[in-house]
């Protein structure tokens, strides 16, 4: 089946160019594209695309403006930002708010539609030559661990001090650490081990492995 997409890009020459190559790629058909803001989510409402393709500069309403009404409106859709402007404020803003990727306009057009396959597989992807890896990876992680937060009930630092004795810390070593007193360090403890259904140190451990707070570890440590 082939991936619906929308385009949304001001340049019409640019406009074009995407519209030809994922024309020509196998797997893709465009479903429709939009030269402003305005135009996307009324767009998106019509033809149900799988995923948009989406500048952060547009006429009536701007890229970001837009995805935030997409998610809220088609959380389903993907949306990848594709922008010349690819400072590390605008990809941390896009990715934040839900963007499934983040491709600068430099990328060589035969390598867009696996991109946007990798988005819509649901990998987090960018490809900007000026930002850091680590801005991507702290928006990964922050995502992740408000996912956490919701599935395990686990505050913030709970799933810190889990995260530390899943690195073999002692209390005293997780409080040195944190800087939290010892007994502090085993009322949040007790409070992880009810949350997550264990009851001790060694099984929370394995279910810090389980949430992927420990990758490192084996799953039977």
């Amino acid at each position: 089946m082939n991936m619906r997409v929308v385009i949304a890009e001001d340049h019409p020459l640019m406009l074009g160019a995407i519209a030809e190559t994922l024309e020509r790629a196998e797997g893709f058909a465009v479903t429709g594209t939009a030269t402003s803001g305005l135009q996307v989510e009324p767009l998106v409402s019509r033809t149900r695309p799988d995923l948009v393709l989406l500048d952060i500069q547009m006429p009536g309403l701007d890229g970001l403006s837009c995805l935030a009404l997409l998610r809220e409106r088609h959380p389903q859709v993907k949306v990848v930002i594709l922008s010349g402007e690819t400072g590390r404020e605008n990809v941390e803003k896009a990715l934040r708010s839900g963007a499934a990727a983040f491709v600068n306009k430099a990328i060589a057009p035969p390598d867009l539609p696996a991109v946007l396959r990798q988005a819509l597989a649901g990998n987090v992807y960018f490809s900007t030559p000026t930002v850091a890896r680590e801005t991507v990876a702290e928006v990964i992680d922050d995502n992740r661990q408000e996912r956490l937060r919701r599935e395990t009930g686990l505050t913030a630092r709970e799933l810190e001090i889990l995260r530390a004795v899943a690195r073999g810390l002692s209390n005293r070593e997780v409080g040195a650490e944190l800087f939290l007193s010892d007994q502090t360090v085993k009322f949040h403890l007790n409070k992880i081990y009810r949350k997550l259904r264990v009851a001790n140190r060694t099984e929370a451990t394995r279910a810090a492995h389980r949430l992927g707070l420990a990758p490192g570890l084996a799953a039977a440590a």
